[in-house]
Parts: structure tokens; C-alpha cells; sequence
């Protein structure tokens, strides 16, 4: 779907509805539509904001308590980061002049909102509400990368590299489709960003996580594979829930309307696709550690309900409830299996990120044509390995020339202490510190 569709404001069935006729009402239909539309892109923005939280918690819960206040610093900074450069340079090059080709222009974004201020209301919302609403999704993209890297890697090359992944090759690529650029003219299909999105941040994550290195003791030199736990599971569980809430607006906010009946059953009807595909991605977590395991993992029921979340993002409005559900758990059961196939290949992804937001990605928006007669399997292939291999390509130069002039991990002493006290020398839970004493 294009983010920068024309709206139908459905003036005629507005009319039959309320039982006015009129050019009067005409005229207020079109700016209650604009309020509405504006509103939508507004109050879900809020809801995806949410979701920083969402992830910071998650995070901070699965990573090692010596390495929370790291964690938390870099999601409020990478979010901050996101939004200046967003604005600076992001936005125009994501959706201004694209015509069907490769990348939008630089330059600085500005609301103008005159033709509304004057009464005309032909731009169906708000400039300030459209970027507000698409910057929220850039920040989602980088928050992906913190979770994959974390607990080995210093802040400011993570945060250098936050900077090129908001300001250049998350909104290129997204100019592609959402700014109606070359994989709209061929019909590549991602409603709210399964691969835009989604897989953006999980092949930076990939890329990093290989470019950087596993944590230390992570693998054992006879082959095994030895689990850090995470600190803290119920704040991890929290962190789904806000994620799983603020999922809501992520999908439904990308309807892109609200002005008319037709665009208010459509997005009911996305809310309830989101809401059943995380459900089927859990219960399918849940049957599948039982199986393979004989014990439920809750972390592997976590990642479930967001790669089930991930998995309809690229159409939540087609499937219908029961092939939601079918879509959220293959999600879930793809968490399953390539967990430990990232170990194998002894690559450290310490939340998960990369089979939730990558793999789980991938498969959604190759699923979307089973469902949605405007997707075809071809373009859908396309789409996604145009996306893979330019953000491969971009984030490994990225990466690798950090590497080569600040480095991008933290010493083994460093990393042993923790990031906490190494890099920032401020402790989460100080009362549980090696260097805390009794009171």
C-alpha cells in the first residue's frame, strides 16, 4: 500500500448515512474527513511512539543486568536521533520527487498547510500529522539493530551508525514503494512495512551481529553453545505487551484514512488481523517448546508474539481472522527453528531480533499474494531481495568503516564489568552492584 495514496473522502455514502444533502454539507464533509484522517495519523503516531518503550523494556530485560543502562540509553537516543535526522534530511529523500525511480531529494522537510488554512481540504490531512506518523517507523527500524548488538558494542559507533541507517538507507529504500518509487510501479505490496521496515532492521542487525562478533563464552570452542539468561523476564513480558499495544497503531495507522465509513471497517478489521496473528504466533510457541523441549520458554513465547506481529505487517487488511491467525503462527514457529540456527552459525543475537524481525519479515510479505489479488509472488521476491541486498550492502560499508577508524567493540575487560560501568559508569540496580554496600 502506498503510504501517499490519494484518500476517498466517500462523500455519497456519507450522505446517505447522516440523511444531508447539499453542497454545504459537501463542503463540511471534506473537512470533517481531514480532521478525521489528520486525528488517525496522529493518535497512531502516539501508539508507535509507545513502542520505544516497548522496546527499551524488552531489552532491558533480556539483556544481563550489567548491561540494562545501556540498553535504555540507547533506545531514548537512537529515537532522538531518528526524529532530527528524519526531518532533516529523511523525509524529502523518501518521498519528495521520486516519480517512480530510485531515491527522493534532499532537503528539509516543512509542513505547509496553507491550502487547509484557506479551506481547501483536497491534501486529506495534516503535513505535520503524515510526518509525525512516518518518523515513529524509522525509529522502529533502528531500535531492531540495539537489541541484536547489545551487550559487546560501544555506544557512539552504534549511535554513528543509528545516524546513516534514519538519515540515508532506511528512507532510500523506502522511497521504492512508500514514496512511490520503482517497486510501486511493479506492484510490490507492504501494507505497514514487514520488509520496509521490518527486515531494514533485521539485515543492519544481521550484518552488525556477523561484523561484530559473538559475546564472549557465548561459544564454546568444542562447539557448544552455552545461554546467557536474560536479568529480568517480567520486564521483558512488559515490553511485548507495549510493543503488542502499540502494534495497533503501527498497522492501523497505516490504513492512512479515517474519513469515511469504508476506511473505519478497514481498519477494524486490521486491528482485529493484529491481534489474532499475535495470538497465533504465542500458541504456536507455546505447542512447539512443549514438543521439542518438554518445557514452555516464555522468551520463545515473547519473540513468538511479535514475529506473528511482524508476519502480518506486510498485509493485515486482506487475510481473513482465521488466515491471520495461520500467518501469526507460522511466525511464531519460524522464532522456533531459527533461534538455534543463528547459534550454529554462531551468530549472537541476544534478544532474537533477526528471526523476529528478518526471517519472520521475509515470510510475511512473501505470504501476501495468498490473500491479496493485487500481489503477485514475483514482485513480492523482488521486492524483498532488492531491499536485502541494498541494506546488506549499505550497512556492512557502514559497519566495517566504523570498524576500521573508532572500532566497534568494547575491550574484554570492558565487556566482562559490563557496558554499564565501562561505558557509561552508571549501574541499573546499583543496591545489586559488586561494588554496593550494606546500608
Amino acid at each position: 500500500m502506498n503510504k501517499i495514496k490519494t484518500f476517498s473522502l466517500a462523500a455519497g455514502a456519507a450522505l446517505a448515512t447522516l440523511g444531508v444533502a447539499g453542497p454545504a454539507f459537501a463542503e463540511v464533509s471534506g473537512e470533517t474527513a481531514y480532521i478525521f484522517n489528520t486525528f488517525s495519523f496522529l493518535i497512531s503516531g502516539v501508539l508507535v511512539f509507545w513502542m520505544a518503550a516497548g522496546f527499551a523494556m524488552l531489552e532491558a530485560g533480556l539483556v544481563r543486568t550489567k548491561n540494562t543502562t545501556m540498553q535504555c540509553t540507547k533506545n531514548i537516543a537512537l529515537f532522538a536521533i531518528a526524529c532530527i535526522m528524519y526531518y532533516l534530511l529523511g523525509y524529502n529523500l523518501m518521498y519528495s520527487g521520486v516519480d517512480g525511480g530510485f531515491i527522493g531529494s534532499f532537503a528539509l522537510w516543512g509542513a505547509d498547510d496553507s491550502a487547509a488554512a484557506g479551506g481547501n481540504f483536497e491534501a486529506n490531512y495534516a503535513a505535520g500529522s503524515d510526518w509525525f506518523f512516518q518518523v515513529v517507523f524509522v525509529a522502529t527500524a533502528a531500535s531492531i539493530v540495539s537489541g541484536a548488538v547489545a551487550e559487546r558494542m560501544k555506544l557512539m559507533p552504534f549511535l554513528v551508525f543509528v545516524l546513516v541507517l534514519t538519515a540515508l538507507i532506511y528512507p532510500i529504500q523506502g522511497s521504492w514503494t512508500w514514496g512511490a518509487g520503482w517497486l510501486s510501479e511493479m506492484g510490490f505490496v507492504d501494507y505497514a512495512g514487514s520488509s520496509i521496515v521490518h527486515s531494514v532492521g533485521g539485515w543492519a542487525a544481521l550484518t552488525g551481529a556477523v561484523i561484530l562478533g559473538a559475546r564472549k563464552g557465548k561459544y564454546g570452542t568444542d562447539g557448544r553453545v552455552h545461554p546467557i539468561p536474560g536479568s529480568n523476564l517480567p520486564l521483558a513480558t512488559l515490553g511485548t505487551f507495549i510493543l503488542w499495544m502499540g502494534w495497533f497503531g503501527f498497522n492501523g495507522g497505516s490504513v492512512l484514512a479515517l474519513g469515511a465509513a469504508d476506511s473505519a471497517i478497514e481498519m477494524s478489521n486490521v486491528y482485529v488481523n493484529t491481534l489474532l496473528a499475535a495470538a497465533g504466533g504465542v500458541l504456536a510457541a507455546i505447542v512447539l517448546t512443549q514438543v521439542l523441549y518438554k518445557k514452555i520458554d516464555l522468551t520463545m513465547l515473547l519473540n513468538g508474539a511479535l514475529a506473528g506481529l511482524v508476519s502480518i505487517t506486510a498485509d493485515p487488511a486482506s487475510p481473513t481472522p482465521g488466515f491471520a491467525i495461520l500467518i501469526g503462527a507460522v511466525g511464531g514457529i519460524i522464532v522456533i527453528f531459527a533461534v538455534p540456527l543463528l547459534d550454529k552459525l554462531k551468530i549472537d543475537d541476544v534478544v532474537g531480533a533477526i528471526p523476529v524481525h528478518l526471517v519472520a519479515g521475509i515470510w510475511g510479505t512473501l505470504v501476501v499474494p495468498v490473500t491479496n489479488t493485487d500481489a503477485t509472488f514475483g514482485v513480492q521476491i523482488i521486492g524483498i531481495a532488492a531491499i536485502g541486498a541494498f541494506v546488506i550492502v549499505a550497512s556492512g560499508i557502514t559497519w566495517m568503516v566504523l570498524k576500521a577508524t573508532v572500532g566497534l567493540r568494547v575491550g574484554e575487560e570492558e565487556e566482562m564489568i559490563g557496558l554499564d560501568k565501562a561505558e557509561l559508569g552508571l549501574e541499573a540496580y546499583p543496591e545489586f552492584g559488586s561494588g554496593s554496600k550494606a546500608m
